[in-house]
């Protein structure tokens, strides 16, 4: 069967799920440029950065008890401090349920030797949440970004927890609500969902990770660039908008601009409320399109910013992996090549499907006008496979 190519392109067809969509409106010349070129210790620049750190707090509604700092190597980064620099003095658990928490896996068994419990599930489910050992610094991912799947909420998280729990929550922040009286490191990247550019993370740590920091000295080396303490413990200057190496002060800019949309939007419940929007607008359509489904079968676990699919046609079903990945493939090219929707793929080691960011710098208007465009290419990829 054969498909017309719609008539409405997406005004902004940009649905990668990192770097994602710039925020409406966005202009690289709206940026103050009178700091580029200054030095990194500058009073002016550190005050900038500090600035920054103050603006996500507030975006983000985190309590004054926890304190913010930045990390290079984005989310990555962010993460890796933490499990370098806090993990060792009680046994560990990690929740692996996506790429990326299978990445915490390794880092925690093999490069740093300890000996984590691993809750692990398939892709497109979420392992049991009531083994969660709070005995033990639990590190897991709020929202898996590479299979649309996400924790429904933290009651499975102790009030009265021994060990930390570390969250990566670089797909949720900003699109979800995060109670960080149950999360002790939270982690982000500008990159997510905020549209910012790529290279710096966020840590966002409660009174009880700031402690593990004081008190605790790994016996590990920690390289300087996830080295987030001093002789005295956690090194409270990052708190302050110190940098830890030398940041691109453009890129802090960028991600004040995203702030202060985002502030203007209405903050963070508004941020929530166009996610679910998009969300919403994407899921109405996988209702009534029989050849796709999401990939978590359950409702409750499915992410909203990055929505995973899978196909279900049977034509789809008899290929084989190497060729469901070029059947990915030719539809991201059918696509790109009429400029009507990039970067819909899924994670290199997902399986094969369609992935759209839903974040909050998306417009529900153009995740309306994108469907019709995906039905297209399906089609047309299809009849090629049958030719």
């Amino acid at each position: 069967m054969t498909i017309a190519k719609p008539d409405v392109r997406p005004a902004r067809p940009w649905f990668s799920s990192g770097p994602t969509a710039k925020r409406p409106g966005y202009s690289l010349g709206g940026l103050p440029q009178n700091l580029l070129g200054r030095g990194i210790r500058a009073p002016e620049v550190v005050e900038r950065f500090a600035y920054g750190l103050r603006r996500t707090r507030e975006v983000l509604q985190v309590p004054d008890s926890h304190v913010l700092l930045y990390t290079p190597g984005s989310d990555t980064g962010a993460v890796e401090a933490a499990l370098w620099g806090m993990l060792g003095q009680r046994p560990v658990q990690v929740v692996a349920f996506e790429n990326f928490g299978l990445t915490w896996l390794a880092d925690v068994r093999e490069h740093l030797k300890l000996e984590p419990e691993a809750l692990t599930a398939p892709w497109g489910d979420l392992p049991d949440l009531s083994k969660a050992d709070w005995s033990k610094d639990v590190v897991f991912p709020w929202n898996g970004t590479t299979s649309g799947v996400r924790v429904p909420n933290a009651d499975w998280i102790a009030d009265d927890r021994e060990g930390l729990a570390i969250c990566d929550a670089t797909s949720a922040a900003f699109a979800m609500t995060l109670p960080y009286d149950k999360l002790d490191v939270v982690t982000f990247s500008f990159q997510k969902a905020l549209g910012g550019e790529a290279g710096i993370g966020v840590m966002v740590l409660s009174p009880r990770a700031v402690e593990r920091l004081d008190t605790y000295r790994p016996d590990r080396p920690i390289p300087k660039v996830l080295r987030i303490t001093d002789g005295k413990g956690f090194d409270r200057a990052l708190a302050d908008g110190v940098a830890m190496n030398t940041f691109s002060i453009l890129t802090i800019e960028d991600w004040i601009d995203a702030l202060d949309w985002a502030d203007d939007v209405g903050g963070l419940d508004e941020l929530i409320r166009r996610t679910d929007a998009n969300y919403a607008a994407l899921g109405e359509w996988v209702a009534r399109t029989p050849w796709i489904d999401f990939l978590p079968e359950r409702a409750e676990i499915r992410s909203t910013t990055s929505v995973c699919l899978k196909f279900t046609d049977a034509r789809i079903d008899v290929l084989d992996d190497k060729a469901r990945k070029a059947f990915v493939t030719r539809f991201k090219a059918l696509l790109e090549g009429e400029g009507a929707v990039f970067d819909m793929e899924p994670h290199r080691n997902a399986p094969p499907g369609l992935r759209l960011w839903c974040g909050c710098t998306v417009e529900t208007a153009d995740v309306v006008a994108a469907t019709p465009w995906l039905e297209w290419a399906f089609q047309t990829a299809v009849s090629e496979l049958a030719a």
